[in-house]
């Protein structure tokens, strides 16, 4: 490897680019100090603007990224390198990534929309989708939710900006709403009072606006009270389960009942005529079965392990060498009877030729 070539080659790159080696360096220098500049100065004017601390923070680094970007830009340029490629792969790959996260931008500009528009701030209280409970943080792309039961709910920022939502802690007062049901029987007016007085005893409900309670519905059981009384927002449930709870014990105290659904029980005294067919149950007749051939495809087309196999094999080996032996004794005790035959039959010819020549010599 030619060391000096590389070192001549090296002295002759600077010799030749000294000047833009120069100015690639000034420019570095001074491209920092200006971005650093104009970071600072954006931050003192959105300091001095009523905007969200976290939108201040998105501005300030998406300025900055684009800031810098510029700079690097400039600087390749400055060695020489064509920026029109760069810039159509910066480009591609800003179309794939928005592409590829099209809910999420979908959920930042809608997160930008909140926080600019001041939608909701942390701790109020909504509901949405079904979902109610107070606002613990919020950013670009969701908003978390802290229900009653201490349950943490993430719910996205399209979903908040695209639905319906009821903010129930953006005012600082609160109207409690409240419906007592009561007998027919019951005095009107002592109800209304009783109910009125009972909210006006609490010092959580303000005055003014007065409490109100009026006659609202009549139902087939019941005389329908509506009432409704302001108090602080923070002060809301505290001050409904009092307006409840005190309300019940005045109209025990004042005699007034509260309807609810009855079930009235009597008692049956006729006979009850029972419809009965035959007299007492059949004899138990046993039915004629007859014993079908399984069409169990399984059981005829079993397939068999390797072990089974193997046994069925020395059955059948065994099998055949007990069949040939038996064949062979049968052959043998065959052939030994023909021999027997024989010799009878030579026997019987010897004694018959012995008697006659017995005869013959009388």
């Amino acid at each position: 490897m030619d060391w000096q070539g590389i070192w001549n080659d090296i002295v002759n790159f600077f010799t030749t680019n000294a000047w833009n080696i120069l100015f690639f360096f000034v420019i570095l220098i001074v491209g920092i100090i200006l971005i650093k500049i104009i970071l600072t100065v954006l931050r003192k004017i959105l300091s001095k603007t009523k905007m969200e601390k976290i939108a201040q923070q998105f501005i300030c680094t998406a300025i900055k990224f684009c800031l810098w970007l510029v700079l690097i830009l400039i600087l390749l340029s400055q060695i020489g390198i064509e920026i029109t490629g760069i810039l159509t792969a910066i480009s591609a790959l800003i179309l794939a990534v928005g592409m590829a996260l099209e809910s999420n931008m979908a959920n930042l500009a809608n997160g930008i929309v909140m926080i600019s528009n001041h939608m909701f701030k942390k701790g109020d209280y909504i509901i949405v989708d079904g979902v109610e409970g107070n606002i613990m943080d919020i950013n670009f792309l969701f908003t978390t939710l802290m229900t009653t039961d201490n349950k943490r709910v993430t719910i996205p920022n399209s979903t908040l900006v695209n639905s319906s939502v009821m903010n129930l802690g953006a005012n600082a007062k609160r109207r409690i709403e409240l419906t007592f049901s009561v007998a027919y029987e019951s005095d009107i007016e002592l109800v209304k009072k009783i109910v009125i007085d009972v909210m006006k005893s609490d010092g959580r409900v303000y005055l003014d606006p007065a409490p109100f309670c009026r006659l609202k519905t009549m139902n087939a059981s019941s005389l329908d009270f509506f009432a409704n009384c302001w108090c602080d927002n923070e002060d809301y449930w505290d001050v409904y389960y009092y307006i409840m709870e005190w309300t019940y014990n005045e109209f025990k105290r004042h005699n007034i009942s509260v309807p609810f659904n009855q079930l009235e029980v009597r008692e049956r005294k006729d006979k009850v005529k029972n419809i009965v067919v035959g007299k007492s149950l059949p004899k138990r007749v046993e039915k004629e079965r007859v014993e079908k051939p399984s069409n169990d495809i399984f059981s005829t087309f079993k397939k068999m392990t390797r072990r089974e196999k193997r046994k069925d094999k020395k059955l059948k080996k065994q099998q055949t060498k007990e069949n040939k032996i038996e064949e062979t004794n049968f052959e043998v005790v065959v052939n030994s009877k023909k021999e027997n035959n024989k010799i009878n039959a030579l026997e019987n010819k010897e004694k018959k030729e012995s008697k006659s020549k017995k005869k013959n010599k009388k």
